[in-house]
């Protein structure tokens, strides 16, 4: 596999999700901590004007592009990445995995109700499963350490963390090696995806792209302004980095 691409000065490993599965499951085998970030466009649109979260995710051991928009970025820059590893299906991959192998798994955030919700999905989709806890996602930074160690306590070898930026990855990055779990996976929104309480995008949306467009049809009042603002930030970021990337054409010299 060839090294980290870099985008926008943020490093991604160039992996499919195949590769990325693997990569989870010979952490856990071996023993040893793996806390994997993902990007979108948003995320580096933000990343740019907050620095925790951008340090936070420069200190996960696998960075990977959740959005289909960084991988046609990625492409057009000429740093291409292979294809787009999106969050929640990388979720339900290691779920999948971790009951075929007898791993147990521990979620973390989103209100009590959805996480309910989830955890019956969760036992009648993947009924081998060996769930350690859960807890939502709503908690003062004060109860982090406390939690990180109810984590710990759990035993689990998998964590998932349903809940928003910057703050999963501020945790991960404070606390993921306390939980003494093997993987930690910042999921986002996949908990009220997952509970039914969210709609995912169609899968021919997903393929165009468009998966923001879908929930921004769902959401319009709460998501129109960021997504516009976020969007247009971001193809702004990809048009001044290619001109940054394309060498200048040779000056002619005509003089005789």
């Amino acid at each position: 596999m060839s090294g980290r691409r870099t985008l926008f000065g943020v490093g991604i490993d160039p992996l499919t999700m195949d590769q990325t599965v693997q990569r989870c499951l010979d952490a856990v085998r071996d023993g040893r901590p793996l806390e994997v970030g993902v990007v979108n466009a948003a995320k580096l649109v933000t990343m740019r004007r907050d620095p925790r979260l951008r340090a936070a995710v420069a200190g996960c051991d696998l960075v990977v592009a959740d959005g289909q928009a960084v991988v046609w970025a990625a492409r057009l820059l000429r740093s291409p990445l292979p294809e787009r590893v999106a969050g929640i299906d990388l979720f339900m991959r290691l779920l999948a995995a971790a009951e075929q192998h007898g791993y147990s798994v521990y979620f973390l955030g989103a209100t009590e109700d959805v996480l309910r919700r989830m955890n019956r999905q969760v036992a009648l989709r993947f009924p081998g499963l060996k769930v350690a806890g859960s807890r939502n996602g709503y908690f003062d930074d004060a109860e982090q350490p406390e939690i990180a160690d109810a984590v710990r306590a759990g035993g689990a070898q998998l964590l998932f963390l349903g809940m928003t930026s910057p703050k999963k990855e501020i945790f991960t990055a404070a606390y993921g090696r306390r939980t003494g779990v093997h993987v930690v996976h910042g999921v986002g929104g996949s908990f009220d995806i997952l509970a039914g309480v969210t709609r995912r995008a169609p899968l021919a949306w997903q393929r165009l792209g468009l998966e923001w467009l879908y929930r921004l049809l769902q959401e319009p009042r709460r998501l129109a302004r960021r997504y516009l603002t976020t969007n247009a930030a971001f193809v702004a970021m990809t048009a001044r980095e290619l001109v940054r990337r394309t060498p200048a054409a040779p000056s002619v010299n005509r003089s005789h």
